[in-house]
């Protein structure tokens, strides 16, 4: 494992300590991200799956669901939280040195965890897993650029105030939660959101690449 990955490790075992977060702003596009499963959906792979909550979504749509997440701290928890979930397998592995069966999934989703991996590379891996008619999706952190972003996050930021306070009644956060996020975000590099529409060009013709509000861009894309 290179020095790098060895660090985020590090840092996500050290935040699952702190459980699942009540919301945040991946919890906003969940929905989204639902809506456009395949039906029927069989087998669904949740990759970078943390606490599981995305996870436990996607079991009540999927017959299966497999969790994958390189701390096996986050998958503790996932497990811990997930009983009731026969349908979730939970696992510790790396998904380039995974061994998934080619065809094998009718979805993948990954939630902000694509930026900690080189892109081009991860999702030609994942185009090969998903079945004809499967869909991929994307959920993650676009590198603000230019003005008309900066102006987006004016906006954003009242209405994550709003948000915040509904779902967690408070805007208070755990000082020693926020200092290990904080820590992990210095080692983060994301991409602006025109490098990653031309990868997509190139590994996922014909996706949806659409940026959204919070911070988030997704990506959409249906093998034909």
């Amino acid at each position: 494992m290179d020095e790098l990955a060895r660090l985020y490790r590090a840092d996500f075992d050290r935040i699952s300590a702190f459980g699942p977060q009540l919301w945040n702003h991946n919890l906003v596009y969940h929905d989204f991200l639902i809506k456009q499963l395949p039906s029927p959906c069989h087998r669904a792979l949740d990759l970078g799956c943390g606490t599981g909550s995305f996870s436990r979504r996607l079991a009540r749509c999927a017959d299966r669901v497999v969790g994958l997440d390189f701390s096996s701290k986050m998958i503790e928890v996932a497990r811990r939280h997930s009983q009731g979930f026969e349908n979730i397998d939970y696992r510790v592995g790396e998904i380039l040195k995974e061994e998934f069966p080619p065809e094998h999934f009718d979805a993948i989703v990954t939630l902000t965890t694509l930026h900690h991996l080189p892109m081009a590379e991860t999702l030609t891996r994942l185009v090969a897993m998903i079945r004809p008619g499967g869909v991929l999706m994307v959920l993650d952190i676009p590198l603000e650029h230019g003005l008309i972003d900066y102006a987006r996050a004016v906006i954003a930021a009242p209405v994550n105030r709003v948000l915040r306070v509904l779902h967690n009644r408070s805007l208070r956060t755990d000082p020693a939660e926020t200092a290990a996020w904080l820590q992990h975000g210095a080692r983060d590099v994301y991409l602006p959101l025109k490098e990653v529409r031309s990868i997509c060009q190139q590994v996922l013709p014909g996706a949806r690449v659409r940026r959204h509000l919070l911070w988030r861009y997704s990506i959409v894309w249906r093998k034909n």
